[in-house]
């Protein structure tokens, strides 16, 4: 089950891949997970899930429209 704890180092570590740090990690069931922006959305898709079973955050919102031409 998600903690809060858990929660709140994905949001650290996201906050510092996009602030410029060129790799994160965080613990992700017993095993440190390294993230780069590369595969930033998966850091980001952990979040969500994380945020789904504590029953906080985003759920409900989306993501910004985008223009296609």
């Amino acid at each position: 089950m998600a903690t809060l704890q858990q929660l709140n180092e994905a949001r650290e570590a996201l906050h510092l891949l996009v602030t410029g740090r060129s790799t994160v990690s965080v613990q992700r069931d017993g095993k440190i997970v390294w993230f780069q922006q590369t595969n930033r959305r998966d850091l980001e898709n952990y979040i969500a899930q994380l945020e789904g079973q504590l029953g906080v955050g985003a759920q409900g919102r989306r993501r910004p429209a985008r223009v296609i031409v």
